[in-house]
């Protein structure tokens, strides 16, 4: 039987990418339910085209515009977050792909597990601000979170069959961003432009910033804690510039097994829609001789920040890495409305960091309100009206 698949952000990199690897292979997946923001053309374009049981246009000042677009079609039409919530718990659902941007995908992924619902996990804030909720959440309803991440799904790929084997350190590696080798000086004068200028992935503008700040790096270990179990010990961030290695894992011997393949993202994405099968396709190959050369440093954390900064909110837990979150998403916006420079940004969440009251055990409902709280204290950092 075919795979029934619902893409939340089905208009974004990961989500459009996602449709192009259903489109490939038609006799094993089917799309059911595709959602967005924002993006009305085309979410209406891609409903045409896939005829999913259902879309949900998030913002509701949109709805009219799917609704006359896809009048004619045997397609059901709903708006808002409340019905994103619901929709993610039909029946007829076999797989959820979290493709959404930042904190916005927490509570409809939050649904969806409860639900029973597997998942293809793309959101890493999801895991960032609630892994341990969300981590016991699948666990009580048997439900797999399957990493999509490339860094990942790499090391996910590397723990096949090594299930008696403890593991003594795991590696994500980094392309280190636009800015890999600059001064504090040098980024001090980084443009918008220089910061979306990423050297081998075509992301969103979002997690494009957050890799030039190593922040994506420091959510990933983040996430990697909670998808694998490990200390933040038994993490390390190595800087690989070509991307070729997707990440590493160190056995107790000694022996490091690593996954590797060109930087394309349909790869990760679809290993985790046909897990456990690999499915053949006519994607470029890896070819040694166009790499014969491979590179690692150490990164530099005195001048990238925020990713000390995300180690620091793992190691403290509770609601920590939900501030984290949510001030590194309000400084992110504000660099990219050009209202503060780069070097700002790890400032302002530093601050923030320091301000919100620590919660150790946090419920959904804390999570919120810290989000909430966050957000308005880095704003006011943001406009130095603290």
């Amino acid at each position: 039987m075919k795979k029934r698949i619902a893409i939340l952000g089905s208009t974004g990199s990961i989500g459009t990418q996602s449709l192009e690897v259903i489109d490939k292979n038609p006799e094993l997946f089917e799309v059911e339910v595709l959602t967005a923001y924002n993006n009305v053309e085309l979410l209406i374009s891609q409903a045409k085209k896939f005829q999913p049981n259902a879309v949900v246009i998030a913002n509701e000042n949109n709805y009219s515009i799917v609704s006359e677009a896809l009048q004619n079609e045997p397609i059901k039409i709903f708006a808002g977050t409340d019905a994103l919530n619901q929709v993610v718990q039909m029946e007829t659902i076999d797989l959820v792909i979290t493709a959404m941007v930042g904190y916005s995908g927490l509570i409809p992924t939050w649904h969806a597990v409860k639900a029973g619902k597997n998942i293809a996990l793309a959101n890493k804030e999801t895991l960032v601000v609630a892994g341990e909720i969300i981590t016991s959440l699948a666990k009580e309803n048997q439900v797999d979170i399957l990493p999509v991440d490339s860094e990942h799904s790499a090391i996910f790929q590397c723990l096949i069959g090594e299930v008696y084997n403890p593991v003594e350190k795991i590696f994500l590696t980094c392309s280190g961003g636009p800015f890999r080798g600059k001064t504090k000086e040098e980024l001090g004068k980084a443009t918008v432009k220089d910061a979306l200028a990423h050297p081998n992935w075509d992301m969103g503008a979002k997690i494009t910033i957050d890799s030039a700040t190593l922040m994506n790096k420091g959510f990933e270990a983040i996430e990697a804690h909670w998808l694998f179990g490990l200390p933040s010990s038994k993490i390390e961030v190595v800087i690989h510039p070509q991307s070729v290695i997707h990440s590493m894992v160190q056995f107790e011997d000694g022996s490091i097994k690593a996954q590797m393949g060109l930087p394309d993202m349909r790869l990760p994405i679809q290993y985790a829609l046909g897990f456990p099968h690999r499915i053949k396709n006519n994607f470029p190959r890896f070819n040694f001789w166009d790499y014969p050369n491979l590179h690692f440093e150490k990164p530099n954390t005195k001048i990238f920040r925020n990713l000390a900064l995300a180690f620091e909110a793992l190691d403290a837990g509770g609601n920590v890495p939900c501030v984290l979150n949510a001030a590194n998403e309000v400084v992110v916006q504000a660099f990219l409305d050009e209202k503060i420079d780069f070097l700002k940004m790890p400032e302002i969440i530093e601050k923030t960091m320091e301000k919100v009251n620590f919660i150790k055990k946090p419920g959904i409902d804390d999570l919120i309100q810290t989000n909430t709280e966050t957000r308005r204290i880095a704003k006011l950092l943001t406009e130095d009206k603290f």
